[in-house]
C-alpha cells in the first residue's frame, strides 16, 4: 500500500488549501483514514479523522470550523479542505490509513495508523 500526499503549496493567511491523498494498492475502502501534521520543532499531531465509512469524522479542536476531511473511494483518495488559513497551520502534512477494525480513540493516535504517506509543506504567510 502506498500514499501519495500532494497539494501542499504557499498560501496567505485566510486562503485556502485542499490536499490530496492518492492511496494504492488496496481499496481505501479497507482503511479508516487520517490527516496529520508536524510544525517545525514540534511532533507530528493529529489533524482529522475519517472513518472507512466515511460516516464519522473527528477534528482536533484547532481545525474544527475550518478543515473539512472528505474521501472519494471511487476515486481512491482522501481530502483535506483547509480554509482560514493562519501562519500556526504551517507545517508538513501527513496522510495515513489504518485497518478499518480500529477503534476512533485509535485513530487519534500515531500508533493506530499503519501505512503513511510522505507528506506535504503548507505554508502559510502572515
Amino acid at each position: 500500500v502506498q500514499l501519495q500526499a500532494s497539494g501542499g503549496g504557499l498560501v496567505q493567511a485566510g486562503g485556502s488549501v485542499r490536499l490530496s491523498c492518492a492511496v494504492s494498492g488496496r481499496s481505501i475502502s479497507s482503511f479508516n483514514m487520517g490527516w496529520f501534521r508536524q510544525a517545525p520543532g514540534k511532533e507530528r499531531a493529529l489533524v482529522a479523522v475519517i472513518r472507512w465509512s466515511g460516516g464519522t469524522t473527528y477534528y482536533t479542536d484547532s481545525v474544527k470550523g475550518r478543515f473539512t476531511i472528505s474521501r472519494d473511494n471511487a476515486k481512491n483518495t482522501v481530502y483535506l479542505q483547509m480554509n482560514s488559513l493562519k501562519p500556526e497551520d504551517t507545517a508538513v502534512y501527513y496522510c495515513a490509513a489504518a485497518a478499518k477494525s480500529k477503534i476512533l480513540s485509535v485513530l487519534t493516535t500515531l500508533s493506530g495508523y499503519d501505512y503513511w504517506g510522505q507528506g506535504t509543506l503548507v505554508t502559510v504567510s502572515s
